[in-house]
């Protein structure tokens, strides 16, 4: 009868091929100031309240995407005076009031940057007239998805801004 361990190599044959296996690469760490880039080219930004990380988020997105996001950021400015901001989870924030719901207060949109494309995210974007064209697998939101080449309605988009302000925001 064949023992179990027949075909398993013993201990200290897997030590020693542990041993023998070169050691893991990482990618280089950042040198200070220096931001990282995720997969999908959002700069990784530490979370933070405020127009300072929002602006360094903006910032620090490659390419077409920094002027777009800037862009996005003056129309909400713009259409709401005083919309507080945020990053969270690598993405810039847009809110009104405090976080009590029962004021009125919460987000009410946020964008991503990905590999071609920045996604605009609606937290109520059910609710608003026109309906932006991205479904959600989520209820309540609603998406805008801004490809380089796209024709960009700043008016629709203030529009939308304007109206998901005034809807209940989002507690994150």
């Amino acid at each position: 009868m064949a023992s179990k361990t027949a075909n398993t190599p013993a201990k200290g044959a897997r030590k020693a091929a542990a041993k023998d296996a070169s050691p893991r690469t990482t990618a280089p760490r950042p040198k200070a100031g220096e931001v990282v880039l995720l997969s999908g080219g959002s700069p990784q930004i530490a979370k933070g309240h405020g127009d300072a990380p929002v602006q360094a988020y903006i910032a620090a997105t490659p390419g077409w995407k920094s002027d777009r996001g800037c862009r996005l950021d003056e129309i909400i400015v713009r259409t709401i005076p005083g919309a507080r901001k945020a990053v969270k989870w690598n993405s810039p924030f847009y809110g009104v009031g405090d976080q009590d719901l029962e004021k009125g207060g919460g987000w009410f949109l946020s964008f991503h940057c990905f590999t071609k494309y920045v996604k605009v995210t609606f937290f109520r974007g059910v609710s608003l007239r026109p309906l932006p064209p991205g479904a959600s697998t989520h209820r309540d939101v609603r998406y805008l998805d801004i490809r380089e080449d796209d024709q960009f309605d700043k008016a629709q988009f203030a529009d939308w801004v304007k109206q998901a302000s005034q809807l209940p925001g989002e507690r994150m």
